[in-house]
């Protein structure tokens, strides 16, 4: 591992100055930061450590929503009672990532962040990933991508990202708020998460220091008939081929809103808008959920080992529908 500077900050304004100062990165939990570094894909001029700042409360806004701080572990979000409660969709895609103790010592605001689990860019050996080394190449275009895109790909990068709560997130409409040199500004996830186009090493739209505040969910109507499905090569300690967030508003049964979200199928959460549209309106039931999963995998561009999660994700978004609207609470 490459030597650093290492600085302690108790304030967000001491933070930002400290990044721009050394042009390092922030450490929270260093649950992936951490890793890359001992691996040497990254070698940040300096660490700069955010945890004595707090930014460790979930609260519940005037408009009915809820504030998580980027600082909050993800063990501490799925098991917060507004959490479960309103978002419990958030819950079980935190619950169904990584294990209990990294869960633990993982915060909000480094899921956003963490980078994907290619193996080309996670062993530098590789010298050909344009995410590490931008112009170098992708080796997975024609070597080992069982696991990469089938959405949003680049002739430079076919690399997905890997959080689970993300594509929760993708569903919920949730908004990041984020401070830095300039000032705060707020970020709809929906614009957060940047495809690989012609800069692959890019993963996101955050600006040089600026730090993740927190994220904020709006209202939703997804309480009651929601769903995250992961499908996995093993049921624990794996990332998802494909995982599914779906939620549904039912009305004197009928569907009043949908939202559904892909994850292990592109470089950003892969919201499926057509698929939502086509379930508004109609009975929740195999019809719509099949007609729905049939346009949810329109314009998918398989690589020469992935095309089996074009299957995968129609079955899946089934899947997630139907458990989405099965009533748990009989019986």
């Amino acid at each position: 591992m490459k030597g650093f500077q290492f600085r302690h900050v108790t304030s967000i304004g001491d933070a930002i100055r400290a990044a721009v100062d050394t042009g390092g990165s922030y450490l929270a939990g260093g649950t992936n930061l951490v890793d890359l570094m001992k691996s040497s894909v990254v070698q940040p001029a300096a660490l700069v450590d955010i945890r004595r700042i707090g930014l460790t409360s979930i609260t519940a806004t005037d408009a009915g929503g809820v504030v998580v701080e980027a600082g909050v572990t993800n063990s501490a979000i799925a098991n917060h009672p507004l959490i479960r409660t309103q978002y419990p969709l958030l819950s079980q895609a935190i619950l169904n990532g990584a294990t209990t103790q990294l869960r633990n010592m993982a915060t909000a605001g480094g899921n956003l962040l963490q980078r994907t689990r290619c193996p080309y860019f996670m062993e530098p050996s590789f010298a050909k990933c344009n995410k590490r080394t931008p112009g170098s190449g992708c080796a997975a275009l024609h070597g080992f991508n069982r696991e990469h895109a089938v959405f949003g790909a680049s002739p430079h990068c076919v690399a997905i990202h890997p959080s689970d709560m993300a594509v929760a997130l993708a569903v919920l409409d949730a908004v990041v708020h984020v401070e830095g040199p300039q000032g705060p500004r707020s970020i709809p996830i929906a614009e957060f998460f940047t495809l690989p186009g012609d800069t692959p090493d890019t993963d996101n739209t955050l600006l040089p220091a600026e730090l993740i505040i927190g994220i904020e969910l709006p209202p939703s109507p997804y309480a009651e008939n929601s769903w995250y499905l992961k499908i996995r090569d093993r049921h624990s300690y794996a990332f998802a081929l494909v995982s599914v967030a779906a939620g549904i508003g039912v009305t004197d049964g009928v569907v009043t809103a949908a939202a559904l979200a892909l994850g292990g199928v592109a470089a950003k959460p892969w919201r499926l808008t057509d698929a939502e549209q086509s379930l508004v309106g109609k009975p929740p039931g195999p019809s719509a959920f099949h007609a729905a999963a049939q346009l949810a995998m329109s314009g998918a561009q398989p690589l020469s080992q992935n095309a089996f999660k074009i299957d995968l994700a129609r079955h899946g978004v089934v899947r997630a529908l139907t458990l989405a609207t099965t009533d748990r609470t009989s019986g």
